[in-house]
């Protein structure tokens, strides 16, 4: 196909990012729509595992590639982390050799070719979602099945030494400003881009909802630690309602719920439906018990919903402190709730999330743009 851009970049994408329903999809997504908007056209490559090809993204990108991953037990074998190893593709080396465009590797998942020789004299851009390497050791810690634990924990061993890679890469959009720092220790022209999202303002609604609202991919063992915190710590003795917006609850956590009365679980709800929530929620509480990257269910809850409480992690070095309540222990969390359940959300705290989201960093024009410097300049 021939482009009518004048500037074109490669997109490396470790996953087909629609539907548009979890942070990597959301980001990734976004970004693209954000640099069609500027101009710039996308040749999108993405590797298949569970998900369809999407008429939607064909519409969007100048060209969609689709490339089956490896998902062979074999993969899991030598040095290479397995999300790198079984993301490899002679066709897709193929494809990005057509031309001399700029190329955007998204996560450390994607970037089994960046120190391929056949492109060491390409421009080549490393878009981080995480410390890999952080993010993994932390799902080994929550992880209960004793061979996932082990692979959590083997994978995040095998990631902190393929992370070196990163030196092949003209330079890294580091989702976080705590990323940033950990990365710009060992590598040259690090930039925070922070993480592309669906809203185009700060619209959360004035007045005063009824309920408090955690979501999140509840499969995530990090997601499911947190909900039965919650669960068990903070709303087991409140008859405040609470609900819980995720899919695939674990049977603890369902189990867990269904003895409280104020205490809801709802799945299979789109991401309309979630943000639905969002919005309508008087609080939106995010506790995490690991600090990486920046979660875009953050960014959510400030960018249309009402009071957020968070706890110190969910917002260590993201620059989004001062939006939120910050509670660190159960009986902090349940003091806040008590608290903000009886306050109007007001135009005073509309103003200072505009200050801060549209004005600092947080808007996709504003990191767009930084990605597009980082790129071409």
């Amino acid at each position: 196909m021939q482009s009518t851009y004048e500037k074109i970049i490669h997109l490396v994408a470790f996953d087909i990012p629609v539907p548009v329903n979890y942070g990597g999809a959301i980001d990734i997504f976004h970004k693209i729509t954000a640099l069609k908007k500027q101009g710039i056209g996308v040749y999108l490559h993405c590797f298949q595992y569970g998900r369809a090809e999407s008429p939607e993204l064909s519409k969007l990108c100048s060209e969609v590639h689709y490339y089956p991953r490896k998902q062979n037990p074999i993969h899991f074998l030598g040095s290479l982390p397995y999300i790198v190893n079984s993301r490899q593709s002679d066709q897709l080396l193929h494809n990005l050799l057509k031309d001399s465009n700029p190329i955007v590797f998204e996560g450390l998942h994607s970037c089994y070719l960046l120190d391929h020789p056949d492109l060491s004299d390409r421009i080549k851009i490393v878009r981080t979602h995480n410390i890999e390497h952080d993010y993994y050791t932390c799902l080994g810690k929550v992880e209960k099945n004793f061979f996932r634990r082990q692979y959590f924990f083997r994978e995040a061993k095998k990631l902190r030494k393929f992370e070196k890679i990163l030196h092949y890469a003209k330079g890294i959009a580091a989702i976080s400003f705590n990323d940033k720092n950990h990365f710009s220790s060992e590598f040259p022209n690090v930039e925070r881009v922070s993480a592309f999202h669906p809203f185009n303002g700060v619209k959360p609604s004035k007045g005063r909802g009824n309920f408090v609202l955690y979501h999140g991919s509840l499969e995530v063992g990090e997601n499911n630690e947190a909900a039965l915190f919650l669960v068990n710590k903070v709303f087991n003795n409140t008859t405040i309602p609470l609900i819980i917006a995720g899919n695939k609850a674990s049977r603890e956590l369902i189990e867990t719920a269904s003895k409280y009365s104020n205490i809801e679980i709802r799945s299979s709800l789109t991401t309309e439906e979630i943000y639905q929530l969002v919005l309508q929620a008087q609080i939106n509480i995010l506790p995490t018990f690991q600090a990486t990257g920046i979660k875009l269910k953050l960014l959510a809850a400030l960018f249309a919903g009402r009071f957020c409480i968070v706890n110190e992690p969910m917002v260590r070095d993201t620059g989004l402190e001062t939006l939120c309540n910050i509670a660190n222990t159960a009986e902090e969390m349940i003091s806040k709730v008590n608290q903000l359940m009886l306050v109007d959300f007001n135009d005073e705290e509309i103003t200072k999330r505009k200050n801060i989201l549209e004005n600092e960093g947080f808007s996709n024009d504003y990191n767009v743009n930084k990605l597009i410097d980082l790129i071409f300049n």
